[in-house]
């Protein structure tokens, strides 16, 4: 969106403000070579309608061309870059405490990877894959409160449910597993376990988490796993909520 702000009245209940543009590619370039791996994680615990995310997709989907294009090659093959680009959706989480702003953000992704998939793709599309696309953001694009952990009301006030992610990979083939952690057990562990080496951060790269984007989330031993499905992944949206 071209403005940083939707409404006074949504800066005074819930300080909204979005980040420009120039500001998100200047953060982004500091990590410009994770941004450009189709498989790096990122969480962006206040996405709003998805400024960052929207901009790392981007970044990621040129990766994906180019790791589905062959040597000696122009264009990248169909049915590879649909596994890289899901590969890329995959890879993106974000949370928000409004509702308006979690739809309109998993819409905007899903707008940013059709328009890839489908000019790369051509007739080779299939609506099956899309499904899977808008079933992932379902899950990777939370209404919450990144704060507390909690899922939120409509009124954005927290609720007694944690936030649980899913993490996705290609294990064999088209199989693809989907992994429900909680957020908060999840991170609970990962940082504990790099709470030294965080006192030692010094670069640019590693102080982004103080701008409200965290890089690399990893599931850790200590997770609590609440599910775990295999499925092809264009049916992975099979296994419902």
């Amino acid at each position: 969106m071209s403005t940083q702000v939707k409404s006074r009245q949504r800066v005074s209940d819930h300080g909204e403000v979005f980040t420009s543009e120039r500001e998100v590619n200047a953060m982004l370039d500091l990590v410009k070579q994770e941004t450009e791996r189709v498989d790096s994680r990122f969480l962006e615990p206040a996405c709003g309608d998805g400024n960052f995310v929207a901009e790392i997709l981007r970044r990621k989907l040129e990766a994906a061309k180019k790791r589905a294009t062959p040597p000696r090659k122009k264009k990248p093959l169909p049915a590879e870059f649909e596994r890289q680009s899901v590969i890329a959706v995959a890879s993106i989480y974000g949370v928000d405490l409004l509702l308006d702003n979690v739809q309109a953000c998993r819409e905007r992704l899903y707008e940013i990877w059709n328009d890839s998939y489908s000019a790369i793709c051509g007739k080779e599309v299939n609506e099956d894959c899309r499904a899977a696309v808008r079933f992932i953001l379902s899950r990777n694009i939370v209404c919450g409160n990144a704060l507390s952990m909690k899922e939120v009301d409509e009124n954005g006030a927290d609720t007694e449910a944690p936030i649980v992610f899913s993490e996705w990979s290609f294990i064999m083939g088209d199989k693809m597993q989907r992994k429900d952690f909680r957020f908060d057990k999840l991170l609970a562990g990962d940082y504990e376990a790099t709470a030294k080496e965080r006192k030692k951060r010094t670069r640019p790269e590693e102080e982004l988490g103080q701008m409200s984007l965290l890089l690399e989330p990893q599931p850790s031993d200590e997770g609590e796993l609440l599910a775990s499905y295999i499925a092809d992944y264009r049916r992975i949206q099979d296994h419902g909520e």
